[in-house]
């Protein structure tokens, strides 16, 4: 059964529309992830993942949208960054694309931490509209249910734990002769509780956020799977969800 759309025919996607109500759209970033892994990094995985769900949960999975709020990255060579509110405006019609078919029920594979925020935004607006969009994170989720799996210092960006599901997805683009273990540096006006708008080369020099050069692809494995059924949980209870039980409730 095919359940990637662009690979449909219109007819063939027509029937799929009629039988269902949920889809999963991948969305993720391009930009830097250490010397060792490529730039596609969270797009990729992102793909990978929401690829796989669509497989063992039986509904519709959009293609990727590459591109992310990733302007801290920019002073690394090949980072490609748009603004929240062009990402936030992109999804959104992508959504209400889907809903003109039926779909009122969208999971969000986000790859990148930094479209987090946008997605909540267009997840609130559209609930509004009747269309519900859950947002999942695979790094959260990894370090919940295989909390021992690596260190602290492993699970941070283009770390030892992203470096391994890059070399269990696609091997061939790691390169990890050129791993890196950086301890990010600390500004000197840090102080507890303060935010700061700092970009990724203000805290490493290589990008990466800790400790990469011990990744691993049988642990990759290991995430990717954990992360795929998480995933294919949720889609499950989402088909099963009455969409009354989902949408915004009315004032009190």
């Amino acid at each position: 059964m095919k359940v990637r759309l662009h690979e449909m025919s219109w007819t063939e996607a027509k029937e799929f529309f009629k039988e269902n109500d949920v889809a999963i759209l991948p969305v993720g970033s391009n930009e830097q992830h250490g010397p060792q892994n490529p730039l596609g990094t969270d797009h990729l995985i992102a793909k990978a993942i929401a690829e796989e769900t669509a497989k063992r949960a039986g509904v519709l999975c959009l293609q990727v949208i590459p591109f992310g709020v990733s302007s801290h990255h920019k002073q690394f060579w090949g980072t490609i960054y748009i603004s929240p509110e062009t990402f936030k405006g992109y999804v959104k019609e992508v959504c209400l694309s889907l809903n003109y078919y039926g779909i009122r029920k969208i999971v969000v594979v986000n790859g990148h931490g930094g479209n987090l925020c946008a997605l909540m935004e267009t997840a609130r607006e559209l609930r509004e509209k009747r269309i519900f969009i859950s947002i999942f994170q695979w790094w959260p989720a990894a370090n919940k249910l295989l909390p021992d799996l690596f260190k602290p210092e492993e699970r941070k960006h283009a770390a030892a734990e992203e470096t391994s599901v890059n070399l269990a997805l696609h091997p061939q683009i790691v390169d990890m002769n050129k791993a890196v273990d950086e301890e990010p540096r600390k500004h000197t006006v840090q102080t507890e509780g303060m935010t700061l708008p700092l970009d990724t080369v203000d805290y490493t020099s290589s990008g990466v956020f800790g400790k990469s050069t011990t990744a691993s692809a049988e642990k990759g494995k290991k995430v990717f799977e954990a992360a795929v059924n998480e995933l294919v949980r949720h889609v499950i209870l989402l088909k099963e969800a009455e969409i009354e039980d989902l949408v915004r409730k009315p004032k009190v």
